[in-house]
């Protein structure tokens, strides 16, 4: 088994780590699941801190947006694209043929899982550093905080700033 991933500068100590990080639960009863739900967590743990360190006045709920659109599964889905993610994730013969290496949410989770492995494996320096390695270039080309909010959110501050009543949604 290698001991790395194209285009994610981190070797494995534990090959064993990144087998499971690269297996789908379709592949067997081993899988990523454990290591998503880990690596979930890291990640939005790093991101917030990068976030709280290059946006020093940023509001939270400006802050709590951009997180959210950083870590969002489309997000990740796109960055594990990008890295070629899908030709190393291990599929069930069915998933394999139904394109699941190509599936907005397998690679999301994979990415998940790969970013959770490590942890394990490195520990949280090292983890810490390859997230802000894959997302530091995603921060820099974020939209503004006024781009970022919803368009119901829009309206409502819209409406508020003119002493206009709020919509009733039904």
């Amino acid at each position: 088994m290698k001991n790395t991933v194209a285009g994610v500068d981190y070797r494995f100590t534990d090959s064993q780590l990144l087998l499971e990080a690269l297996t789908h639960k379709s592949a067997g009863s081993v899988n990523n699941e454990r290591l998503e739900f880990l690596g979930d967590s890291v990640l939005s743990l790093v991101i917030t801190g990068r976030l709280f360190e290059l946006r020093p006045d940023a509001r939270e709920g400006d802050l709590s947006r951009m997180r959210a659109r950083l870590v969002r599964g489309v997000t990740l889905a796109d960055l594990a694209l990008g890295l070629g993610l899908g030709k190393n994730i291990r599929l069930g013969e069915g998933e394999w043929k139904r394109g699941g290496s190509r599936r907005a949410s397998i690679l999301a989770d994979t990415l998940e899982a790969l970013l959770g492995a490590i942890y394990l494996d490195g520990g949280y320096a090292q983890c810490q550093r390859v997230i802000t390695e894959l997302f530091d270039p995603l921060i820099d080309k974020l939209p503004s905080c006024e781009e970022l909010k919803d368009a119901k959110t829009r309206l409502q501050e819209w409406l508020q700033a003119r002493a206009r009543p709020l919509p009733v949604y039904t």
